[in-house]
Protein backbone atom coordinates (compact mmCIF):
# COMPACT_ATOMS: atom_id res chain seq x y z
CA UNK A 1 0.00 0.00 0.00
CA UNK A 2 1.34 3.49 -1.07
CA UNK A 3 2.21 5.55 2.22
CA UNK A 4 0.22 8.42 0.67
CA UNK A 5 -2.57 6.46 0.96
CA UNK A 6 -2.25 6.04 5.11
CA UNK A 7 -4.09 9.10 6.75
CA UNK A 8 -3.10 10.34 10.14
CA UNK A 9 -6.02 10.80 12.76
CA UNK A 10 -6.84 14.43 13.02
CA UNK A 11 -8.19 14.06 16.37
CA UNK A 12 -6.28 14.70 19.80
CA UNK A 13 -4.41 11.06 20.13
CA UNK A 14 -3.38 8.82 17.42
CA UNK A 15 -4.94 5.46 17.04
CA UNK A 16 -1.68 3.61 16.55
CA UNK A 17 -0.75 4.56 20.13
CA UNK A 18 -3.87 3.46 22.11
CA UNK A 19 -4.68 6.48 23.71
CA UNK A 20 -1.21 7.50 24.39
CA UNK A 21 -0.07 11.33 24.02
CA UNK A 22 0.65 12.69 20.55
CA UNK A 23 4.11 12.90 21.88
CA UNK A 24 4.15 9.15 23.06
CA UNK A 25 7.83 8.18 22.17
CA UNK A 26 9.27 11.49 21.67
CA UNK A 27 12.14 10.49 23.78
CA UNK A 28 13.43 7.13 21.82
CA UNK A 29 12.86 8.94 18.69
CA UNK A 30 15.76 11.30 20.12
CA UNK A 31 17.53 8.87 20.74
CA UNK A 32 17.71 7.05 18.09
CA UNK A 33 18.45 10.34 16.22
CA UNK A 34 21.57 10.86 18.09
CA UNK A 35 22.45 7.84 17.33
CA UNK A 36 21.84 7.84 13.93
CA UNK A 37 23.92 11.38 13.67
CA UNK A 38 26.45 10.33 16.59
CA UNK A 39 29.37 11.56 13.76
CA UNK A 40 28.01 14.29 11.71
CA UNK A 41 25.97 16.22 14.24
CA UNK A 42 29.21 16.58 16.36
CA UNK A 43 30.88 17.69 13.61
CA UNK A 44 29.02 20.32 11.99
CA UNK A 45 28.76 21.92 15.95
CA UNK A 46 32.24 21.79 16.83
CA UNK A 47 33.11 23.29 12.84
CA UNK A 48 30.63 25.92 12.93
CA UNK A 49 31.63 26.94 16.56
CA UNK A 50 35.33 26.05 17.15
CA UNK A 51 36.97 28.50 14.89
CA UNK A 52 35.10 31.53 15.64
CA UNK A 53 37.94 32.82 18.61
CA UNK A 54 40.96 31.24 17.61
CA UNK A 55 40.69 31.72 13.83
CA UNK A 56 38.52 35.33 13.17
CA UNK A 57 39.67 37.25 16.50
CA UNK A 58 43.15 36.28 16.50
CA UNK A 59 44.02 36.84 12.58
CA UNK A 60 41.82 40.51 13.44
CA UNK A 61 43.94 41.24 16.15
CA UNK A 62 47.41 40.19 14.22
CA UNK A 63 46.95 42.65 11.34
CA UNK A 64 45.14 45.28 13.35
CA UNK A 65 46.92 46.16 16.45
CA UNK A 66 45.94 49.88 17.48
CA UNK A 67 42.52 51.61 17.67
CA UNK A 68 43.07 53.71 15.05
CA UNK A 69 43.86 50.86 12.85
CA UNK A 70 40.91 49.35 13.63
CA UNK A 71 38.74 52.26 13.03
CA UNK A 72 40.50 52.77 9.47
CA UNK A 73 39.14 48.88 8.41
CA UNK A 74 35.33 49.44 9.75
CA UNK A 75 35.69 52.97 7.76
CA UNK A 76 36.79 50.92 4.97
CA UNK A 77 34.28 48.28 5.31
CA UNK A 78 31.31 50.73 5.93
CA UNK A 79 31.78 52.63 2.81
CA UNK A 80 32.15 49.55 0.65
CA UNK A 81 28.31 48.23 -0.88
CA UNK A 82 30.26 45.04 -2.24
CA UNK A 83 31.73 43.88 1.75
CA UNK A 84 28.15 45.63 3.44
CA UNK A 85 26.10 43.71 1.06
CA UNK A 86 28.54 40.03 1.54
CA UNK A 87 29.14 40.00 5.69
CA UNK A 88 26.97 43.51 6.87
CA UNK A 89 28.32 46.88 8.76
CA UNK A 90 31.03 47.03 11.72
CA UNK A 91 28.95 48.83 14.27
CA UNK A 92 31.95 50.05 16.34
CA UNK A 93 35.70 50.67 16.66
CA UNK A 94 36.91 47.78 18.89
CA UNK A 95 38.75 44.38 18.10
CA UNK A 96 35.74 42.09 19.04
CA UNK A 97 33.24 44.06 16.68
CA UNK A 98 35.93 43.66 13.58
CA UNK A 99 36.91 40.18 14.52
CA UNK A 100 33.22 38.99 14.83
CA UNK A 101 32.26 40.66 11.27
CA UNK A 102 32.84 38.00 8.63
CA UNK A 103 32.59 35.40 11.30
CA UNK A 104 28.58 36.73 10.67
CA UNK A 105 28.51 34.50 7.58
CA UNK A 106 28.28 31.43 9.95
CA UNK A 107 24.58 31.98 11.17
CA UNK A 108 23.77 31.19 7.10
CA UNK A 109 25.81 28.17 7.51
CA UNK A 110 24.44 27.28 10.75
CA UNK A 111 21.09 27.86 8.84
CA UNK A 112 22.10 25.47 6.28
CA UNK A 113 22.88 22.43 8.53
CA UNK A 114 19.78 22.74 10.88
CA UNK A 115 17.62 22.69 7.45
CA UNK A 116 19.60 19.52 6.47
CA UNK A 117 19.07 18.02 9.90
CA UNK A 118 14.98 18.64 10.03
CA UNK A 119 14.52 17.66 6.45
CA UNK A 120 16.52 14.33 7.43
CA UNK A 121 14.60 12.96 10.28
CA UNK A 122 11.40 14.29 9.08
CA UNK A 123 10.51 14.61 5.06
CA UNK A 124 12.99 11.95 4.60
CA UNK A 125 11.79 9.23 6.92
CA UNK A 126 8.58 9.57 5.18
CA UNK A 127 9.40 9.53 1.17
CA UNK A 128 11.33 6.02 2.21
CA UNK A 129 8.72 4.89 4.27
CA UNK A 130 9.92 4.66 7.02
CA UNK A 131 8.05 6.94 9.15
CA UNK A 132 4.99 4.49 8.38
CA UNK A 133 6.55 1.95 10.12
CA UNK A 134 7.03 4.02 13.54
CA UNK A 135 3.48 5.19 12.61
CA UNK A 136 2.48 1.50 13.19
CA UNK A 137 4.01 1.50 16.97
CA UNK A 138 3.20 3.41 20.09
CA UNK A 139 4.31 6.32 18.42
CA UNK A 140 2.49 9.62 18.78
CA UNK A 141 1.59 12.00 15.87
CA UNK A 142 3.75 14.51 16.76
CA UNK A 143 6.88 12.84 18.40
CA UNK A 144 8.86 12.67 14.83
CA UNK A 145 8.95 16.16 14.36
CA UNK A 146 9.07 17.35 18.02
CA UNK A 147 12.18 14.79 18.08
CA UNK A 148 14.17 16.21 15.11
CA UNK A 149 12.98 19.75 16.24
CA UNK A 150 15.00 18.78 20.23
CA UNK A 151 17.90 17.58 18.79
CA UNK A 152 18.49 20.64 16.15
CA UNK A 153 17.71 23.77 18.46
CA UNK A 154 19.73 22.51 21.03
CA UNK A 155 22.62 21.76 18.48
CA UNK A 156 22.39 24.82 17.23
CA UNK A 157 22.27 26.66 20.53
CA UNK A 158 25.66 24.27 21.45
CA UNK A 159 26.77 26.03 18.44
CA UNK A 160 26.47 29.50 19.96
CA UNK A 161 27.92 28.87 23.17
CA UNK A 162 31.12 27.02 22.16
CA UNK A 163 31.46 29.49 19.46
CA UNK A 164 31.13 32.48 22.98
CA UNK A 165 33.46 30.55 24.95
CA UNK A 166 35.88 30.28 22.33
CA UNK A 167 35.62 33.76 21.48
CA UNK A 168 35.40 35.22 25.19
CA UNK A 169 39.11 32.54 25.13
CA UNK A 170 40.41 35.01 22.81
CA UNK A 171 40.30 38.35 25.42
CA UNK A 172 37.51 39.88 23.96
CA UNK A 173 34.27 41.27 26.41
CA UNK A 174 32.55 38.09 27.60
CA UNK A 175 28.91 40.00 27.12
CA UNK A 176 29.49 40.76 23.44
CA UNK A 177 30.42 37.12 22.53
CA UNK A 178 27.42 35.35 24.29
CA UNK A 179 25.19 38.56 22.38
CA UNK A 180 27.26 36.83 19.07
CA UNK A 181 26.76 33.39 19.80
CA UNK A 182 23.15 33.61 20.59
CA UNK A 183 22.25 35.23 17.55
CA UNK A 184 24.25 33.12 15.77
CA UNK A 185 21.99 30.40 17.61
CA UNK A 186 18.86 32.12 17.26
CA UNK A 187 19.66 31.88 13.37
CA UNK A 188 19.92 28.65 13.15
CA UNK A 189 16.71 27.45 15.67
CA UNK A 190 14.48 29.84 13.61
CA UNK A 191 15.68 28.31 9.90
CA UNK A 192 15.23 24.20 11.90
CA UNK A 193 11.54 26.04 12.66
CA UNK A 194 11.54 27.06 8.17
CA UNK A 195 12.21 23.51 7.43
CA UNK A 196 10.07 22.07 9.63
CA UNK A 197 7.15 23.82 8.04
CA UNK A 198 8.26 23.01 4.53
CA UNK A 199 8.88 19.36 5.55
CA UNK A 200 4.86 19.62 5.43
CA UNK A 201 4.37 21.07 1.88
CA UNK A 202 5.76 18.43 -0.58
CA UNK A 203 5.99 14.53 -0.25
CA UNK A 204 9.46 14.56 -1.56
CA UNK A 205 12.46 15.63 0.19
CA UNK A 206 14.57 17.37 -2.40
CA UNK A 207 11.71 19.70 -3.26
CA UNK A 208 11.18 20.11 0.52
CA UNK A 209 15.27 21.18 0.69
CA UNK A 210 14.74 23.58 -2.53
CA UNK A 211 11.87 25.42 -0.83
CA UNK A 212 13.93 25.46 2.27
CA UNK A 213 17.11 26.70 0.89
CA UNK A 214 14.75 29.24 -1.68
CA UNK A 215 13.59 31.00 1.95
CA UNK A 216 16.92 31.10 3.25
CA UNK A 217 18.18 32.57 -0.16
CA UNK A 218 15.48 35.13 -0.01
CA UNK A 219 16.42 36.13 3.03
CA UNK A 220 19.92 36.71 2.74
CA UNK A 221 19.14 38.76 -0.05
CA UNK A 222 16.95 41.09 2.08
CA UNK A 223 19.76 41.57 4.58
CA UNK A 224 22.30 42.13 1.93
CA UNK A 225 20.17 44.58 0.13
CA UNK A 226 19.17 46.32 3.41
CA UNK A 227 22.54 46.95 4.26
CA UNK A 228 24.23 47.75 1.49
CA UNK A 229 23.44 51.91 2.41
CA UNK A 230 25.07 54.31 4.59
CA UNK A 231 25.60 52.93 8.35
CA UNK A 232 25.11 56.13 9.41
CA UNK A 233 21.42 56.65 8.11
CA UNK A 234 18.58 54.61 9.63
CA UNK A 235 18.50 50.92 9.68
CA UNK A 236 16.80 49.71 6.42
CA UNK A 237 13.26 48.00 6.73
CA UNK A 238 14.14 45.12 4.67
CA UNK A 239 17.02 44.04 7.77
CA UNK A 240 14.01 43.43 10.20
CA UNK A 241 12.72 40.98 7.35
CA UNK A 242 15.73 38.61 7.73
CA UNK A 243 16.80 36.18 10.30
CA UNK A 244 20.49 37.40 9.57
CA UNK A 245 19.47 40.77 9.67
CA UNK A 246 18.49 40.07 13.15
CA UNK A 247 21.63 38.25 13.78
CA UNK A 248 23.80 41.86 12.43
CA UNK A 249 21.32 44.16 14.76
CA UNK A 250 21.87 42.60 17.77
CA UNK A 251 25.14 44.14 17.28
CA UNK A 252 27.96 42.33 19.52
CA UNK A 253 30.43 44.36 21.01
CA UNK A 254 28.65 46.97 19.99
CA UNK A 255 25.60 47.89 22.50
CA UNK A 256 24.49 44.04 22.58
CA UNK A 257 21.19 44.89 21.65
CA UNK A 258 19.60 41.54 23.67
CA UNK A 259 16.28 42.34 23.14
CA UNK A 260 16.52 41.84 19.66
CA UNK A 261 17.05 37.85 20.29
CA UNK A 262 13.45 37.95 20.94
CA UNK A 263 12.70 38.22 17.81
CA UNK A 264 14.19 34.78 17.15
CA UNK A 265 11.90 33.47 19.67
CA UNK A 266 8.55 34.52 18.34
CA UNK A 267 9.10 33.78 15.01
CA UNK A 268 10.56 30.25 15.77
CA UNK A 269 8.09 28.97 18.00
CA UNK A 270 5.15 30.94 15.73
CA UNK A 271 6.32 28.60 12.52
CA UNK A 272 6.67 25.13 14.78
CA UNK A 273 2.92 25.87 15.97
CA UNK A 274 2.59 26.18 11.78
CA UNK A 275 4.58 23.34 11.35
CA UNK A 276 2.48 21.43 13.89
CA UNK A 277 -0.49 22.43 12.33
CA UNK A 278 -0.09 21.33 8.97
CA UNK A 279 0.95 17.64 9.93
CA UNK A 280 -2.40 17.56 11.44
CA UNK A 281 -3.95 18.28 7.72
CA UNK A 282 -2.45 15.98 5.98
CA UNK A 283 -1.82 12.65 5.45
CA UNK A 284 1.45 10.00 5.68
CA UNK A 285 3.74 10.70 3.17
CA UNK A 286 1.88 13.21 1.34
CA UNK A 287 2.35 17.09 1.47
CA UNK A 288 0.02 19.66 1.41
CA UNK A 289 0.77 20.83 -1.89
CA UNK A 290 -0.50 18.67 -4.44
CA UNK A 291 2.18 17.24 -7.04
CA UNK A 292 1.48 18.42 -10.69
CA UNK A 293 0.39 15.23 -13.00
CA UNK A 294 3.09 14.02 -15.57
CA UNK A 295 2.55 13.84 -19.24
CA UNK A 296 0.51 10.99 -20.50
CA UNK A 297 3.67 9.60 -22.63
CA UNK A 298 7.36 10.64 -22.30
CA UNK A 299 8.67 13.10 -24.64
CA UNK A 300 11.72 12.21 -26.85
CA UNK A 301 14.15 13.27 -24.13
CA UNK A 302 13.66 11.07 -21.99
CA UNK A 303 13.89 8.55 -24.56
CA UNK A 304 17.56 7.33 -22.74
CA UNK A 305 18.97 7.32 -19.18
CA UNK A 306 21.05 10.55 -20.24
CA UNK A 307 17.41 12.58 -20.65
CA UNK A 308 16.01 11.22 -17.58
CA UNK A 309 19.12 11.85 -15.49
CA UNK A 310 18.67 15.54 -17.19
CA UNK A 311 15.62 15.46 -15.92
CA UNK A 312 16.80 14.47 -12.71
CA UNK A 313 19.44 16.64 -12.26
CA UNK A 314 18.41 19.49 -13.95
CA UNK A 315 16.93 21.78 -11.45
CA UNK A 316 19.96 21.10 -8.96
CA UNK A 317 22.24 21.89 -11.50
CA UNK A 318 21.17 25.25 -12.27
CA UNK A 319 20.45 26.58 -9.15
CA UNK A 320 24.10 25.30 -8.36
CA UNK A 321 25.23 26.95 -11.20
CA UNK A 322 23.46 30.37 -10.68
CA UNK A 323 24.84 30.67 -6.68
CA UNK A 324 28.63 29.99 -8.21
CA UNK A 325 28.54 32.18 -10.72
CA UNK A 326 26.79 35.35 -8.20
CA UNK A 327 29.36 34.35 -6.10
CA UNK A 328 32.19 34.47 -8.46
CA UNK A 329 30.48 38.09 -9.57
CA UNK A 330 30.75 38.88 -6.18
CA UNK A 331 34.43 38.27 -6.49
CA UNK A 332 35.45 39.85 -9.40
CA UNK A 333 33.78 43.04 -8.05
CA UNK A 334 35.35 43.34 -4.97
CA UNK A 335 38.85 42.13 -5.47
CA UNK A 336 40.30 44.90 -7.47
CA UNK A 337 41.44 47.70 -4.97
CA UNK A 338 41.43 45.07 -1.66
CA UNK A 339 45.10 46.29 -0.52
CA UNK A 340 43.77 49.37 0.16
CA UNK A 341 40.54 47.91 2.32
CA UNK A 342 43.60 46.33 4.82
CA UNK A 343 45.36 49.80 6.05
CA UNK A 344 48.43 50.84 6.22
CA UNK A 345 49.49 49.09 9.33
CA UNK A 346 53.15 47.93 9.28
CA UNK A 347 52.08 44.10 9.41
CA UNK A 348 50.15 44.67 6.40
CA UNK A 349 52.70 46.46 4.45
CA UNK A 350 54.87 43.83 5.41
CA UNK A 351 52.27 40.80 4.23
CA UNK A 352 51.61 42.82 0.83
CA UNK A 353 55.34 43.24 0.43
CA UNK A 354 55.56 39.21 0.92
CA UNK A 355 53.03 38.41 -1.73
CA UNK A 356 54.77 40.86 -4.14
CA UNK A 357 52.81 43.99 -3.75
CA UNK A 358 49.18 44.72 -4.70
CA UNK A 359 49.39 42.89 -7.62
CA UNK A 360 50.48 39.64 -5.76
CA UNK A 361 47.62 40.39 -2.82
CA UNK A 362 45.04 40.69 -5.16
CA UNK A 363 46.30 37.31 -7.06
CA UNK A 364 46.43 35.18 -3.52
CA UNK A 365 42.70 37.10 -2.94
CA UNK A 366 41.82 35.02 -6.07
CA UNK A 367 43.45 31.65 -5.10
CA UNK A 368 41.65 31.69 -1.80
CA UNK A 369 38.06 33.10 -2.81
CA UNK A 370 38.19 30.13 -6.01
CA UNK A 371 39.04 27.47 -3.25
CA UNK A 372 36.29 28.48 -1.13
CA UNK A 373 34.31 27.98 -4.78
CA UNK A 374 36.02 24.87 -5.36
CA UNK A 375 34.48 23.31 -1.76
CA UNK A 376 31.51 24.61 -2.96
CA UNK A 377 31.47 22.77 -6.34
CA UNK A 378 32.42 19.61 -4.59
CA UNK A 379 29.39 20.01 -2.68
CA UNK A 380 27.48 19.85 -5.80
CA UNK A 381 28.94 17.10 -7.55
CA UNK A 382 28.52 14.46 -4.14
CA UNK A 383 25.09 15.53 -4.83
CA UNK A 384 24.63 14.84 -8.00
CA UNK A 385 26.54 11.80 -7.51
CA UNK A 386 24.31 10.20 -5.04
CA UNK A 387 21.39 10.93 -6.82
CA UNK A 388 22.08 7.21 -7.74
CA UNK A 389 21.97 5.73 -4.18
CA UNK A 390 18.73 8.02 -3.84
CA UNK A 391 17.09 6.45 -7.21
CA UNK A 392 18.26 2.89 -6.23
CA UNK A 393 17.03 3.47 -2.53
CA UNK A 394 13.30 4.49 -3.48
CA UNK A 395 13.89 1.49 -6.21
CA UNK A 396 13.44 3.67 -9.59
CA UNK A 397 16.92 2.60 -10.47
CA UNK A 398 15.61 -1.12 -10.81
CA UNK A 399 12.72 -0.59 -13.14
CA UNK A 400 15.07 1.57 -15.46
CA UNK A 401 17.79 -1.44 -15.34
CA UNK A 402 15.12 -4.17 -16.23
CA UNK A 403 14.82 -2.39 -19.81
CA UNK A 404 17.79 -2.45 -22.33
CA UNK A 405 20.45 -0.04 -20.07
CA UNK A 406 23.05 -1.34 -18.42
CA UNK A 407 24.36 -0.74 -14.80
CA UNK A 408 27.69 1.31 -16.03
CA UNK A 409 25.36 3.37 -18.93
CA UNK A 410 22.85 4.10 -16.25
CA UNK A 411 25.52 5.35 -13.78
CA UNK A 412 27.86 6.92 -16.11
CA UNK A 413 24.29 9.30 -17.35
CA UNK A 414 24.36 10.45 -13.64
CA UNK A 415 28.31 10.77 -13.60
CA UNK A 416 27.99 13.08 -16.36
CA UNK A 417 26.35 15.68 -14.14
CA UNK A 418 28.75 15.29 -11.24
CA UNK A 419 31.77 15.66 -13.22
CA UNK A 420 30.48 17.62 -15.63
CA UNK A 421 28.20 20.04 -13.42
CA UNK A 422 31.07 21.56 -11.45
CA UNK A 423 32.64 22.20 -14.84
CA UNK A 424 30.37 24.22 -15.96
CA UNK A 425 29.45 25.50 -12.88
CA UNK A 426 33.26 27.30 -12.12
CA UNK A 427 33.64 27.76 -15.94
CA UNK A 428 30.54 30.35 -15.30
CA UNK A 429 31.81 31.38 -12.31
CA UNK A 430 35.52 32.15 -13.48
CA UNK A 431 34.60 33.90 -16.18
CA UNK A 432 32.08 36.27 -14.48
CA UNK A 433 34.73 36.65 -12.08
CA UNK A 434 37.55 37.69 -14.48
CA UNK A 435 35.40 39.94 -16.87
CA UNK A 436 34.43 42.04 -13.92
CA UNK A 437 37.80 42.21 -12.71
CA UNK A 438 39.17 42.75 -16.08
CA UNK A 439 36.83 45.84 -16.28
CA UNK A 440 37.73 47.40 -13.05
CA UNK A 441 41.70 47.38 -13.57
CA UNK A 442 41.47 48.25 -17.44
CA UNK A 443 42.86 45.11 -18.47
CA UNK A 444 40.80 42.13 -20.14
CA UNK A 445 44.25 40.12 -19.76
CA UNK A 446 43.00 39.26 -16.41
CA UNK A 447 40.21 37.35 -17.56
CA UNK A 448 42.16 34.10 -18.81
CA UNK A 449 44.28 34.39 -14.85
CA UNK A 450 41.05 33.97 -12.75
CA UNK A 451 39.44 31.68 -15.20
CA UNK A 452 42.55 29.43 -14.82
CA UNK A 453 41.68 29.97 -10.77
CA UNK A 454 38.61 28.70 -11.42
CA UNK A 455 38.74 25.58 -13.33
CA UNK A 456 42.01 24.35 -11.19
CA UNK A 457 40.37 23.64 -8.65
CA UNK A 458 38.41 20.71 -10.57
CA UNK A 459 40.66 17.93 -9.72
CA UNK A 460 39.43 18.51 -6.28
CA UNK A 461 36.39 18.52 -7.07
CA UNK A 462 36.19 15.52 -8.63
CA UNK A 463 38.15 13.25 -6.11
CA UNK A 464 34.59 13.84 -3.66
CA UNK A 465 32.75 12.73 -6.83
CA UNK A 466 35.19 9.70 -7.01
CA UNK A 467 34.69 8.90 -3.08
CA UNK A 468 30.91 8.76 -3.62
CA UNK A 469 31.18 6.18 -6.35
CA UNK A 470 33.16 4.49 -4.96
CA UNK A 471 31.39 4.05 -1.63
CA UNK A 472 28.26 3.91 -3.65
CA UNK A 473 29.61 0.63 -5.94
CA UNK A 474 31.19 -0.62 -3.43
CA UNK A 475 29.14 -0.59 0.08
CA UNK A 476 25.94 1.78 -1.35
CA UNK A 477 24.53 1.02 2.75
CA UNK A 478 27.33 3.48 3.69
CA UNK A 479 27.08 6.02 0.36
CA UNK A 480 26.15 9.06 2.20
CA UNK A 481 29.28 8.65 4.50
CA UNK A 482 30.67 10.61 1.19
CA UNK A 483 29.13 13.60 2.99
CA UNK A 484 31.28 12.85 5.88
CA UNK A 485 34.66 12.90 3.66
CA UNK A 486 33.10 16.23 2.61
CA UNK A 487 33.34 17.70 5.80
CA UNK A 488 36.01 16.20 7.21
CA UNK A 489 37.56 18.12 4.30
CA UNK A 490 36.25 21.36 5.14
CA UNK A 491 37.73 20.86 8.10
CA UNK A 492 41.26 20.10 6.84
CA UNK A 493 41.09 23.04 4.56
CA UNK A 494 39.47 25.61 7.58
CA UNK A 495 41.26 24.54 10.24
CA UNK A 496 43.96 22.16 9.46
CA UNK A 497 47.20 25.36 10.07
CA UNK A 498 45.32 26.63 13.07
CA UNK A 499 44.68 23.49 15.37
CA UNK A 500 48.87 22.53 14.35
CA UNK A 501 47.78 19.31 13.04
CA UNK A 502 51.03 17.17 11.88
CA UNK A 503 51.93 17.50 8.34
CA UNK A 504 50.58 13.98 6.69
CA UNK A 505 47.25 14.91 7.72
CA UNK A 506 47.50 17.84 6.32
CA UNK A 507 48.53 16.34 3.14
CA UNK A 508 45.25 14.74 3.13
CA UNK A 509 43.73 17.47 1.85
CA UNK A 510 43.37 17.25 -1.88
CA UNK A 511 42.86 21.29 -2.11
CA UNK A 512 46.68 22.06 -0.28
CA UNK A 513 48.37 20.25 -3.48
CA UNK A 514 46.91 21.92 -6.53
CA UNK A 515 49.33 25.09 -7.61
CA UNK A 516 47.57 28.30 -6.13
CA UNK A 517 46.57 30.10 -9.60
CA UNK A 518 47.09 32.92 -10.28
CA UNK A 519 49.71 33.90 -7.52
CA UNK A 520 51.59 30.48 -8.33
CA UNK A 521 53.17 29.12 -11.50
CA UNK A 522 51.24 26.18 -12.96
CA UNK A 523 52.59 23.02 -11.96
CA UNK A 524 51.37 19.72 -13.50
CA UNK A 525 52.11 17.07 -11.40
CA UNK A 526 49.80 17.16 -8.73
CA UNK A 527 46.99 17.54 -11.02
CA UNK A 528 48.12 14.70 -13.20
CA UNK A 529 48.29 12.62 -9.79
CA UNK A 530 44.58 13.71 -8.72
CA UNK A 531 43.23 13.14 -11.98
CA UNK A 532 44.73 9.52 -11.69
CA UNK A 533 43.51 8.79 -8.61
CA UNK A 534 40.13 10.91 -9.64
CA UNK A 535 39.77 7.61 -12.36
CA UNK A 536 40.84 4.88 -10.33
CA UNK A 537 38.17 5.55 -7.63
CA UNK A 538 35.32 6.39 -10.26
CA UNK A 539 36.74 3.53 -11.63
CA UNK A 540 37.00 1.02 -8.59
CA UNK A 541 33.22 2.20 -8.09
CA UNK A 542 31.78 1.31 -11.26
CA UNK A 543 33.26 -2.11 -11.18
CA UNK A 544 31.88 -2.44 -7.33
CA UNK A 545 28.68 -1.09 -8.69
CA UNK A 546 28.78 -3.96 -12.22
CA UNK A 547 29.21 -6.83 -9.36
CA UNK A 548 27.11 -6.32 -6.71
CA UNK A 549 23.87 -6.78 -6.05
CA UNK A 550 21.36 -4.24 -6.61
CA UNK A 551 19.64 -2.85 -2.93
Amino acid sequence: MSTATIARPRGGFSESTGGASEFAGMWRLLRLYLRRDRIILPLWVLLLSAPLGSVYIKSIEKIYSTPAQLAGFAHTVNTSPAQLAMYGPIYANNLGAAGVWKAGAFDTLIAVATILTVIRHTRAEEETGREELLASTRVGRLASLTAALVMTCTAALLVGLIGAASIKAAGVDGGGALAFGLAEAGCGIVFAAVAAVTAQLSSSARATRGIAFAVLAATFVLRAVGDARDVTGPTSPLVWLSPQGWAVQVRPFAGNHFAVLLLFVVVAAALIAVAYALLGRRDLGAGLLAERPGAPMAGPRLAGPVGLAWRLQRGTLIAWTCGLALYGAIIGSVVHGISGELGNSKAVNDVIARLGGAQGLEDSFIAIAFDMVGLMAAAYSISAALRMYSEESADRAESVLTAAVGRIRWAASHLLFAIGGPALALLISGLLAGLLYSVATNDMGQTGRVLSAALIQLPAVWLFTGAAMLLFGLVPRWATVAWGVFVAGVALYLLGSVAGMPQWVLDLDPYSHLPKLPSEPFRATPVVILLVIDIVLIGVGLYGLRRRDMR
